[in-house]
């Protein structure tokens, strides 16, 4: 049995189910002691109760991430439970795909809320424990849906790609105090991702792909980056798809052009975009670019 986690305490947002149910797992199964936190009370105490039959320790937490009042008791439940804080997994999640033109204002502020606004709550409200003991480790969820791109999820999109900043931001932010923060894009059939659209044969395809990939296989790295065994690692883009474990890219320049005596609207048309044309990236969705079966 593993212990890279062994006296830590982890917090695992929307870990009812799916992925944060099995990082709550195999957080308390390496030796961390875990604040189960979901808005579903019954789905909460169930995977204390997995982890407490299993020998480990866990507490429930149904306090939403959506305001920094509540994400603030989220930490505060770890710290009155088990004297401190050491991990933040910030897992909690919902969708509400519709078409860019057809989504409503309220279907782009839940979205928001939970993902992103939850997110910065959450590792906010840690923020202040970790500088005290001058460690500590986040660990993000964020998404292909972001990163690449698809259809019907501007919201989600939208705030998964802000988690990247986020993360980047606190890992930077956060390094003198020796804190570290991480991304990971997961695929995996859960109950969020039931959701998905499958009307096409294209994405029917797609559906049948996510089915194979387990929640669980995505718990391993989370529970490595949690660890003093990640010390070094911080800053980073992950994805776990089945048995793969890919390291993402991150912006930076392509290609350069250069006017003397500078720019113009005309200049630019004839020149600069001709000659940065073939570097540029292809409207693509996230299967098309990671189009390989899951290994």
């Amino acid at each position: 049995m593993s212990e890279l986690v062994k006296g830590k305490v982890a917090v695992v947002t929307g870990s009812g189910g799916g992925i944060g149910r099995g990082i709550a797992l195999a957080m308390a199964a390496s030796g961390a002691q875990v604040v189960v936190n979901d808005v579903s009370a019954e789905n909460a105490q169930h995977v204390v109760d997995e982890i407490k039959v299993a020998g480990g320790s866990a507490v429930a937490c149904t306090d939403s991430v959506s305001s920094a009042a509540s994400a603030a008791k989220i930490i505060q439940a770890a710290v009155d439970s088990f004297g401190h804080i050491d991990i933040v997994v910030n897992n909690a999640g919902i969708l509400r795909d519709r078409l860019f033109h057809k989504m409503s204002d309220e279907e782009w502020s839940q979205v928001l809320d939970v993902h992103l606004n939850g997110s910065f709550f959450v590792s906010h409200a840690a923020a202040a424990f970790f500088r005290q003991q001058e460690s500590g480790a986040y660990v993000h969820m964020t998404s292909t849906s972001g990163l690449i791109g698809n259809f019907g999820q501007a919201n989600y999109s939208s705030a998964k790609m802000g988690i990247v900043g986020l993360s980047k931001s606190i890992a930077l932010d956060m390094s003198r105090f020796h804190v570290r923060s991480n991304c990971i894009a997961p695929f995996a059939w859960t109950s969020m991702t039931s959701s998905i659209p499958a009307n096409t044969p294209e994405e029917k395809d797609r559906v049948k792909k996510l089915q194979k990939m387990e929640a669980g296989k995505v718990a391993p790295l989370v529970v490595y980056l949690g660890s003093d065994a990640a010390h070094e690692v911080t800053g980073q883009i992950f994805s776990v798809r089945a048995n793969e474990i890919m390291l993402f890219s991150q912006p930076r320049p392509v290609r350069s052009v250069h006017m003397s005596e500078g720019w113009t609207p005309e200049s630019i048309a004839q020149i600069a975009i001709p000659a940065m044309q073939g570097s540029f990236y292809k409207l693509e969705r996230s299967p098309d670019v990671i189009n390989w079966d899951p290994i």
